[in-house]
Order: C-alpha cells, then structure tokens, then sequence
C-alpha cells in the first residue's frame, strides 16, 4: 500500500529526484541478474504464501474456523487472483501434513528456498545499493531472515523501550527483569515505574 501510494505521487518524487542524492550504479552481470531474479521471485513468492496461511491458520485457531489450509490453496487455484501452479504443491503439503507450522519447513518448499536464498539476497543487496526500491522481495526475505533465527534481537527493542520510557528489558545472560538508568537525566527522573519482584535497577 504505502508503494502505490507514493507511486501515485509523481509530480512530488520528480522534485525529490533534484534533492535526495542517489547511488552510484555499478555494472552487474547482466545473465545472472536474470537468473538471480528468477529466483528470488520464486522464493519471494512462496514466503507470500507461506505468511498469508500462517495468518488464516492464527485466526482460525483463534476463532475456531476449522479452515483446511490445503482446500484453501485449492479453492484459490479455481480463479482467485492470487492462483498459480505453485499451489498444486502448495495443497500437497498441507495434505500430506494438515499441522504444518509454516509453508517454508515443510520439506520441499524448504529445500528450494535453501537454493534460491544466496541469490535471493544478491538481488536484495544489488537493489538497496543501487537505490532501486524492492519491498516486496526485500519484505520476504526479511519474514523469512525473521522466521528461520531462533533468537531474535527482541532484548535490544526492549532496551530501547527502556530508554524512553522505563519499561524495563530481559536479558540473554541472567533471569530476570532490570532498568537501566541510561543517561544523567535518567538518575535524576527517577524509576517512574514500580517494578515487581525479579526486576534489578541497573545503573
């Protein structure tokens, strides 16, 4: 959304393009930029997938839908706008294992986002450096970075909402729930926020 909207704001990024700076585009290898392409399509395309049915299975648990994911990618191959071929393969999975977490650990889809992830990522990185806008395929890479890392940097946004607003954080290293007094008006503030038992005044 927030791309056709701007795209829709033309006159406007005509005069941004007089002022903000862009990059230096370097030569790429014309042929493997295809072929990286292709597959970063590809990848980007079952992360998609794979984030919408992970969606519909959360609110189905929760409201108690009782929705088929594999006789959802079903339907949709009959003429919704979001049909492909991939959701052949896509039916065949949750078939063969109806409690699948996510699309991307089951074996197959697994195995070709494997394949395709160093290319994936080639592509993201030559768009960010030559400032060509990519969010769709900059998204999905970033759902399945997200998705695939067993620790996530959680603790550091919890510092961060520590900083300003005392809200306190967890840390990887001990139990327990602490405040930091980060900076001189830190001190002089004061804890604002009563703290439970566990919690620790870092200073």
């Amino acid at each position: 959304l927030d791309v056709r909207m701007i795209s829709g704001r033309k006159q406007e990024r005509e005069e941004a393009a007089k002022i903000l700076a862009a990059p230096t585009i370097a030569p790429a290898d014309k042929e493997q930029v295809v072929g990286d392409l292709r597959a970063a399509l590809y990848a980007s395309k079952v992360c998609s997938y794979a984030q919408g049915l992970s969606l519909i299975r959360a609110a189905s648990d929760e409201f108690q839908w009782d929705v088929n994911l594999s006789e959802c990618a079903r339907l949709w191959t009959g003429g919704c706008i979001i049909r492909a071929e991939l959701l052949d393969r896509i039916m065949k999975a949750f078939v063969e294992n109806p409690t699948l977490p996510n699309l991307m650990v089951d074996n197959f889809f697994a195995a070709q986002l494997n394949e395709r992830v160093t290319a994936w990522r080639r592509v993201v990185a030559l768009c960010v450096t030559s400032g060509i806008a990519c969010p769709s395929l900059c998204g999905s890479l970033n759902y399945f970075d997200t998705y695939r890392r067993a620790r996530l940097p959680a603790n550091l946004t919890q510092a961060q909402r520590d900083f300003f607003g005392g809200h306190t954080y967890e840390r990887t290293d001990m139990d327990g729930r602490f405040h930091t007094a980060w900076t001189t008006a830190h001190k002089d503030i004061g804890d604002t926020n009563q703290r439970v038992e566990g919690e620790h005044l870092q200073t």
